[in-house]
């Protein structure tokens, strides 16, 4: 006889592959999913943390669980070329102004790329990104817990974040790219020195480890940088 929780999940997981419940939708309440299935909270939650686990949903504390939005079609890169490593081999040179380090709730994008609850702790770190002293790049990296920790003892104005992980031992095996153009907000517009609604460049970027999971979500904006990416399927090493 098939367990409760997995009839539950399967129904559920039915319902959101035909449509159903859409991206960005609401399942319903806990509460009402007991009563449906006439079952106790423990199957009802075995079911939710089965599909969060497929990254089918993701929840947050006092709310009904939400279906995950599509990724856009993104490039899956193989190799990545840290922006001081980009700068020194193109002839310019490269300098950091680290504006913040500090633990901040994911929210609902992060929590999206990283499979976290929205209300669950992440390290962010943002830094302007300057090119022969002229700003070049907002740089806003979110970590998960376990990865950033190391990143409140590390200088970011004077090393690559991406090499102080790896002498940690941290993997970047695969990372999946989104660009697309936006105008600078107020805080683009102040840090770049830019007058607000200026088009930008934006790179989201989601790094996973050798497993499959993600534990890096960036938001990084460009003003006047011109910069080329090559498509690969695998890591190089």
């Amino acid at each position: 006889m098939t367990p409760r929780h997995q009839e539950i999940y399967e129904n559920l997981r039915a319902q959101i592959d035909d449509g159903t419940y859409r991206p960005g939708d609401e399942l319903p309440p806990e509460t009402a999913l007991m009563e449906r299935w006439k079952v106790s909270r423990g199957p009802i939650r075995q079911a939710l943390n089965n599909l969060r686990a497929e990254g089918l949903i993701h929840t947050t504390r006092g709310r009904p669980a939400r279906v995950r939005r599509q990724p856009q079609p993104t490039q899956t890169l193989a190799s990545f070329t840290p922006f001081s490593q980009w700068a020194i081999t193109s002839g310019r040179r490269p300098s950091n102004h680290t504006l913040s380090v500090g633990r901040v709730r994911a929210g609902a994008e992060t929590a999206d790329a990283l499979h976290l609850d929205e209300d669950a702790f992440v390290v962010e770190v943002v830094r302007l990104r300057c090119l022969d002293g002229t700003p070049a790049l907002l740089e806003r990296s979110r970590f998960t817990v376990g990865v950033g920790q190391s990143l409140f003892e590390f200088d970011a104005d004077e090393g690559s974040i991406t090499d102080h992980l790896v002498d940690r031992g941290v993997r970047f095996a695969t990372m999946r790219h989104v660009l697309d153009a936006i105008p600078a907000d107020g805080v683009d517009a102040e840090a770049l020195q830019i007058p607000q609604g200026t088009p930008l460049l934006r790179e989201r970027r989601t790094s996973y480890d050798v497993e499959g999971h993600p534990f890096e979500y960036s938001d990084d904006r460009y003003h006047q940088v011109t910069f080329s990416i090559t498509n690969a399927m695998t890591d190089q090493g």
